[in-house]
């Protein structure tokens, strides 16, 4: 959701995609996470989640890393593509293992709400990262604009409203070009400049959180055999649950007969 969020602004404001072909442009991800989830479940079943899980943060590594190394103004969109395939393997390995971790550890009568926990997990996830990258990417164009407008031998006659509109945002920073006609090329470029630092910073905070994500589940994810003993445990639990409540609920049964 946090790649999607800019890097759909990236292929508009800085390589020029209508809106219809940047939204295009991310199907090699969902493409990727269709063809890559039943395999993901089997993984499960043959590696553990652990393992599977580890997968995904590798795949998801690789992406994010690609479009901080790679994506830069009219980058072609195979360069894109191998990003958001990447994304959709990451995903698509990722999925599987979260969900079953989390439903197999509850009882069958709470598998619903499991599984309702998990939504909410990555809906939650979801806007935290899109406002963390969102806040990064602001962060970091006003940053580059500001010094861009340093560095220029014509920054006196910058004055403060212009530079505020500058560092706002790209849009603003357009619309800035279109009242400047004659400086609409410099400003343009430099809000691309700006908005590819921006979105650096957004990169790079994305493979913070895999790294962090991945080292916890490494530690902290029980291993094949241990996940083992916990699902068994689980289901005996369980098990033993479902025939305390069958037997209280004959007796009543009977009398009621």
């Amino acid at each position: 959701m946090g790649s999607a969020f800019v890097s759909h602004q990236y292929l508009q404001n800085v390589n020029g995609y209508s809106t219809l072909e940047a939204g295009a442009a991310f199907l090699p991800a969902v493409i990727f996470m269709i063809l890559v989830a039943p395999r993901s479940a089997k993984l499960v079943e043959t590696r553990g989640a652990r393992f599977t899980l580890l997968t995904g943060y590798m795949s998801l590594f690789l992406a994010f890393a690609w479009m901080l190394l790679l994506w830069s103004e009219g980058s072609p969109y195979w360069q894109v593509g191998v990003a958001y395939a990447f994304i959709g393997i990451g995903v698509g390995f990722a999925g599987t293992p979260a969900s079953h971790s989390l439903t197999g550890s509850v009882p069958v009568q709470r598998a619903g709400m499991a599984s309702g926990t998990a939504d909410l997990q990555r809906d939650l996830g979801g806007a935290i990262m899109q406002s963390i990258f969102g806040a990064l990417l602001t962060a970091g164009y006003a940053s580059a604009v500001s010094a861009t407008i340093a560095a220029s031998p014509n920054a006196e006659q910058v004055n403060v409203s212009v530079q505020n509109q500058l560092t706002k945002s790209f849009s603003s920073a357009a619309d800035i070009a279109q009242q400047y006609p004659q400086y609409s090329t410099q400003i343009i470029a430099g809000a691309k400049a700006s908005f590819l630092a921006g979105a650096d910073w957004a990169y790079a905070a994305g493979i913070i959180a895999i790294v962090v994500g991945a080292v916890i589940v490494f530690f902290l994810f029980p291993k094949r055999e241990q996940e083992l003993q916990l699902l068994d445990t689980y289901h005996a639990e369980d098990t033993t649950r479902s025939t305390a409540a069958r037997g209280q609920i004959k007796p009543a049964a009977g009398a009621g007969d």
